[in-house]
């Protein structure tokens, strides 16, 4: 592919899955919450990934090592950051949920010192800073959000980079087993629904899908098989233009996430929340990867509400 083409690719890519940040507010728009909509994104995460999977001629592996890969990127890749960002979806605008996500490369770089994988360094650490900073952009200011009571959301909304700043150091430093990234997809999806099922039915959050889809169960199949089908063209794009490249995807879906909320939902943001986006991306291009090893590992967290399913 000519650089063009793989620029155009990576643009379709942020675009996909920037659009899922509004549907996860449509999502729970009417009723719905987290860990019944996690459930049917397993599901459809399962089909669509297991098509694929089997179109490429693979198999999944199932031993013990696998599974344990399988458990850990299913709890701390879905169901808890996905929990988190449905719940903060709840009362929070979507943008400002993408504009929390893209702090995933920046909280990894700590996560990155506390597991012995990186070494210290200032630019970095400034990069960690600006991050924080627009953080702070986004709860201090009195005007920065529609509501002060969102404030209490904004917690809720961290947990899901948070998660994932974990997750990509995990693989990092233990590898995969030998499997590629949409083995160990679907691998979390299948052990994940395990998780999940009981997990819906114990707080009452099973979703019975309806004999008339409404608007947040359009939003739930629309926004899981979007993701399946970006994360098959990214694993693509990281092995035709290396991870390093692909990784920069993350810019893309925050400001598409952004530009879908207020296309879609109609959101606006104060002078505040567009200075934190902007320390944001300051913050994200200059804490990224300089080791192919830990960006090949950021292939298993894609950003979004959705990230993996």
């Amino acid at each position: 592919m000519t650089r063009a083409a793989l620029l155009l690719a990576l643009l379709c890519i942020g675009a996909g899955w920037g659009f899922t940040q509004p549907l996860a507010k449509i999502a729970v728009s009417e009723g719905y919450r987290g860990f019944g909509i996690i459930v049917w994104q397993f599901a459809i995460g399962v089909f669509v990934l297991g098509v694929i999977t089997a179109l490429r001629g693979r198999r999944l592996p199932l031993g013990r090592a696998p599974l344990a890969l399988y458990a850990v990127v299913a709890l701390i890749g879905t169901v808890l950051p996905n929990a988190a960002s449905y719940q903060a979806a709840v009362y929070l605008p979507a943008g400002i949920i993408s504009i929390c996500i893209s702090l995933v490369p920046i909280l990894a770089f700590p996560v990155a010192l506390l597991m012995r994988l990186d070494r210290f360094g200032w630019v970095r650490f400034t990069g960690l800073a600006l991050g924080l900073a627009g953080v702070l952009m986004i709860v201090v200011p009195g005007s920065s959000l529609p509501d002060r009571a969102m404030l209490a959301a904004v917690p809720l909304a961290l947990i899901a980079p948070l998660c994932y700043a974990f997750e990509g150091n995990i693989v990092a430093k233990w590898g995969t087993f030998g499997l590629d990234p949409i083995q160990v997809l679907l691998g979390a999806s299948v052990v994940g629904i395990l998780f999940a099922v009981p997990l819906a039915f114990v707080t009452g959050q099973w979703i019975t899908p309806p004999a008339v889809f409404r608007a947040p169960d359009w939003a739930i199949v629309v926004s899981s098989a979007i993701h399946a089908f970006a994360y098959a063209a990214y694993v693509g794009m990281v092995g035709r233009a290396g991870p390093v490249f692909a990784v920069q995807v993350a810019y893309l879906v925050t400001g598409f996430g952004v530009l879908w909320a207020m296309a879609i939902l109609g959101e606006a943001y104060s002078g505040w929340i567009w200075a934190s986006l902007a320390l944001m991306f300051a913050g994200m291009f200059l804490v990224q990867p300089r080791k192919i090893r830990r960006a090949a590992a950021a292939a298993l967290v894609p950003p979004g509400p959705s990230a993996n399913i």
